[in-house]
């Protein structure tokens, strides 16, 4: 019994490190050149900003849900007209979703450090590729 109840509050430290990590990057959301902002949609038609990994691989541009809390991921597989700062230049994406071969080869060349996946609780990856669209002329 003794057993059960240590293994219980091992459990819920793990889950409260991962949860404080979480709400903590979050809060802070840390910019640079691994990363860029992207701009979803959503439902009500508010744009939501969310600063989020950058990947590239084959000269694509590829964002990844890194971490639980992934709302603007929803929204852009929802709504895959995106918009995104890359390098401090805002522009007009289509969000596609990242399978198969191509997401083997985008994750294999950009994996995630253990202690990372560590405290954020191993949540699984997932991959966009962000495709230049023309707007429309106004």
């Amino acid at each position: 019994m003794k057993l059960v109840k240590v293994a219980l509050v091992v459990v819920l430290v793990y889950v409260g490190i991962v949860a404080a990590f979480e709400s903590l990057i979050g809060f802070f959301q840390p910019a640079g050149g691994t990363t860029l902002v992207i701009t979803t949609m959503g439902e009500d038609g508010a744009p939501h900003d969310r600063v989020v990994s950058k990947l590239t691989s084959n000269g694509h541009v590829y964002v990844a849900a890194n971490h639980w809390p992934r709302a603007w991921y929803r929204r852009a597989i929802a709504n895959p007209d995106v918009e995104a700062t890359v390098n401090g230049t805002k522009g007009a994406y289509r969000a596609v979703p990242v399978t198969g071969s191509e997401y083997d080869r985008v994750n294999d060349a950009n994996r995630l450090p253990l202690v990372f996946r560590f405290v954020t609780g191993f949540p699984p990856r997932l991959l966009l590729r962000l495709d230049p669209r023309q707007e429309p002329p106004a």
